[in-house]
């Protein structure tokens, strides 16, 4: 059973800082990507951030250089610090895991920045 465990989410206000973690088991880690979506209502799940195994990156052009993915491979897990946060960055992020074929999805942590 692949499990995407994600926390971290809650409330902050506006110029503050979150963590999200995102717990993978079942699944390959290692050698594989990983990745942060986010959506609101009435909004495609669009991409936050993304971590290769070569611990590449790549980010969405809202970020703007106010977020950091990052992996420990032996922990499963994968991070994402996102500091400066704004009242648009409300949302449900979500954890992925890209696979050949399949996408695998957490749950979902919300993240909500009061103005």
């Amino acid at each position: 059973q692949v499990q995407l465990v994600e926390s971290g989410g809650g409330l902050v206000q506006a110029g503050g800082s979150l963590r999200l973690s995102c717990v993978a088991s079942g699944i390959s880690f290692r050698s594989n990507a990983m990745s942060w979506y986010r959506q609101t209502p009435g909004k495609q799940r669009e991409l936050v951030a993304l971590i290769t195994n070569n611990d590449r990156t790549r980010y969405g052009d809202f970020v703007k250089g106010r977020f950091t993915i990052s992996r420990d491979n032996a922990k499963n897990t994968v991070y994402l610090q996102m500091n400066s946060l704004q009242p648009e960055d409300t949302a449900v992020y979500y954890c992925n895991a890209p696979r050949p074929g399949t996408n695998y999805w957490g749950q979902g942590t919300q993240v909500t920045v009061s103005s």
